[in-house]
């Protein structure tokens, strides 16, 4: 069976599709401009497909909620031609299979669950952190979401006492995304991650409010893998630092031997997927809505 996936991204959407092995078989690149523009090449992608299923995962914030009457729109986003569009809407006025919608980073979280690092695991939270920072999570088998989807980027985290830098989010200030997505660490350094490799101080200070999110997940959600990926999580000095970090934090308070220092390197990992997760993530929520209509 073949399944469609739209990784719905601010500058880029990526279609694919792939097969319930989690292959993809096909795949485009769509830059991100106004609906009128990038949906009509969505669809004129898919046509002609033979297509049991098709899944959205689209930056947010997002109607997730089947009850709502704007389920499956975009609602507000500082992206404005998109505020409040219909986008499942769309996509069914074109494709009589069923779609499958969710924010970008949960549907990574499910491919992670169902083909990649937390393979056969009941739970897993995937991070993202690159211009922003969001989080999905698998808990007991099931995505969660509840009264909305989770917003697990903007979480409050403790300041560093040196760090004197004011947070970069336009609505929180400093909460986790304002001060450790990729533009704070460019508005703070004055530089663009990637040339500030060799800077250990910029890493320590990004670990460090890393892993105060990482704690609280662990905390509250107890997951059995945490994945995180993003262009910032590519620094290879990044990883090695949060493990420990979330270690010092949770000072033995969780004594579980993925913790521990021997194991927490296989409990804190990169995305098996690499950066195919959000597009595999969405032809994974394709071939869930797809199942759920057939059982």
């Amino acid at each position: 069976m073949l399944f469609g996936g739209i990784e719905a991204g601010g500058t880029k959407f990526v279609c694919g599709i792939g097969n319930d092995k989690g292959e993809i078989l096909e795949q485009i690149t769509i830059p991100t401009t106004v609906p009128e523009e990038t949906m009509p090449k969505v669809i004129e992608f898919f046509q002609g497909k033979k297509l049991e299923g098709i899944g959205v995962g689209s930056f947010g914030p997002i109607d997730v909620d089947p009850e709502s009457p704007t389920f499956g729109f975009i609602t507000e986003t500082p992206k404005l031609p998109w505020k409040n569009y219909n986008i499942v809407g769309e996509i069914k006025k074109h494709f009589q299979v069923p779609v499958g919608f969710h924010t970008d980073v949960t549907a990574a979280a499910l491919a992670e669950n169902t083909w990649g690092a937390a393979q056969g695991m009941d739970s897993c939270v995937y991070m993202t952190v690159g211009t922003g920072i969001g989080v999905g999570a698998v808990i007991g088998g099931k995505l969660l979401q509840g009264l909305t989807h989770p917003e697990m980027g903007h979480i409050l985290v403790r300041r560093h006492p040196d760090d004197h830098f004011e947070g970069a989010c336009p609505y929180h200030g400093d909460c986790l995304e304002g001060m450790a997505a990729g533009p704070a660490i460019e508005k703070r350094w004055n530089q663009k991650g990637q040339l500030l490799t060799e800077k250990n101080e910029v890493w320590e200070l990004e670990a460090y409010y890393l892993a105060q999110a990482l704690m609280n997940y662990i905390l509250i959600l107890s997951p059995k893998k945490i994945i995180v990926g993003g262009g910032v999580s590519k620094q290879e000095q990044l990883l090695p630092l949060v493990r420990d970090r979330v270690r010092e934090l949770l000072n033995g308070y969780v004594p579980v031997s993925e913790l521990s220092k021997e194991k927490i390197d296989q409990y804190i990992v990169l995305p098996q997927l690499g950066d195919k997760a959000g597009l595999t993530g969405a032809i994974a929520l394709g071939a869930t809505a797809y199942q759920e209509k057939v059982s």
